[in-house]
């Protein structure tokens, strides 16, 4: 069965989590944002979720998570929580 780690910044809207990726893309560290911004519990271990297989996240978490190139950041991704930037550290097929 496929699994994946990855971590993840949530914010409640759409530009903070576009203005997020930015940074990210001129090279602010990931986990640094996710510990000041992320208003997840796993943002105090840099957005860090473990290792989770399909169908344990939200289904718009999983479909990036699965499809996405290992290290890419992705989003802003919708939830009912909020807006996410996704950043899958490994996965196995």
């Amino acid at each position: 069965m496929a699994k994946a780690t990855a971590r993840h910044i949530l914010v409640p809207t759409e530009p903070e989590c576009s203005a997020l990726k930015s940074k990210i893309e001129a090279g602010a560290d990931f986990a640094d944002l996710a510990k000041e911004h992320s208003q997840c519990p796993s943002g105090r271990s840099g957005g860090e979720l473990g290792e989770f297989g399909p169908g344990m996240m939200v289904k718009e978490f999983d479909e990036v998570v699965f499809s996405a190139e290992v290290g890419s950041v992705e989003g802003p991704v919708k939830t009912q929580f909020g807006y996410h930037l996704l950043e899958v550290t490994s996965r196995t097929d």
